[in-house]
């Protein structure tokens, strides 16, 4: 982040006050380890107060509550909960940052598509006809979106997205860099002579608000009727979300997991790095599944944990494991 953000203006964003010098000056964060001039840290953690006292950063964000043992050189701003006040600083100095008038770079955008007030187009951008991109919207360098695809009201498409046409997005959508949305699934039949005779895909790719897709992830458009990623989901790095899938309100997928066709996962499930999900099944809502586990049966009772290949409850598998640690020590 390049940008001057002052003691004062900090504290007025965050509701909190000033300690020091109310102009002093910011123009990039560091752990409270690292803080040099110019720089902001913060602080909550009592294990890491060492680290305040001769700490080189221009301002350290703490809690209201603190009372300095030792000299501090930095001017501190004093806020309720300082952890809250972080996340609440980096979303807007992200948004500051992100403010400008409209923009087209090189770019090629269809006659026929609408684009909303202030959006903001880079550069080897291709829009595709009758698409409808709503205000305040950000499209990096190298994105691709195809003919008839809806995007909603400030939404950040990173550099090289590739959306295909007909999809529809919502309002408030993070596509990171590299992302692709609406490619074929994999679907293919088999031949009597073992050959494969490949499935059409004609249905598409839904996606509500407030979601986050990280780079390298795709999500695959069903043969008929949706693709549906609802309102609230996170989904990490280099994930595959396979046609048909649903995947339900606030549900957050670590990198690497794949979740195979038509399976339907609940609202406010938690997947772990590198889990599977086969196809045609459920996942209940509010269902954790650890990294590397795999679910083959639907998960009917909701709030469980699950553990292996294939996953049974936590719990049982823990059980299972110290029986069988204890058996391979004899």
């Amino acid at each position: 982040m390049k940008m001057q953000l002052t003691a004062k203006e900090l504290a007025s964003a965050l509701g909190g006050c000033v300690d020091g010098d109310p102009a002093a000056t910011v123009t990039s964060f560091a752990k409270i380890e690292h803080g040099n001039p110019g720089q902001l840290c913060f602080y909550a953690n009592p294990k890491y107060e060492k680290y305040v006292y001769g700490n080189k950063a221009t301002i350290i964000l703490v809690n209201n509550d603190f009372e300095p043992r030792e000299p501090v050189s930095a001017t501190l701003v004093r806020v309720p909960d300082a952890y809250k006040a972080l996340a609440d600083l980096l979303k807007y100095a992200s948004e500051k940052r992100r403010k400008s008038r409209c923009h087209r770079g090189r770019c090629r955008i269809a006659w026929s598509a609408k684009l909303g007030r202030k959006v903001w187009v880079g550069d080897f951008v291709t829009i595709g006809r009758k698409c409808r991109i709503g205000d305040n919207t950000r499209i990096y360098n190298n994105v691709t979106i195809g003919e008839g695809t809806v995007i909603g009201s400030d939404c950040i498409i990173y550099p090289g997205v590739h959306i295909f046409p007909g999809m529809k997005i919502g309002d408030r959508v993070i596509l990171h860099a590299g992302c692709i949305i609406g490619d074929d699934g994999f679907g293919n039949s088999r031949q009597p002579d073992g050959s494969w005779e490949k499935i059409e895909h004609m249905g598409d790719v839904i996606i509500g608000n407030d979601v986050e897709i990280g780079s390298n992830t795709t999500v695959d458009k069903a043969p008929m009727e949706s693709t549906i990623i609802a309102d609230g989901v996170r989904i990490d790095n280099l994930c595959q979300i396979a046609h048909n899938v649903v995947v339900g309100k606030n549900t957050a997928i670590a990198a690497q997991t794949g979740i195979a066709g038509s399976a339907v996962i609940g609202e406010n499930c938690l997947l772990g790095g590198q889990v599977g999900i086969a196809g045609h099944l459920k996942v209940a809502d509010g269902t954790t599944v650890c990294a590397k586990s795999a679910i083959i049966g639907t998960v009917r009772e909701s709030g469980q944990t699950f553990f292996g290949v294939p996953a049974i409850k936590h719990s049982v598998f823990m059980r299972a494991y110290a029986k069988f640690k204890r058996s391979g020590m004899e």
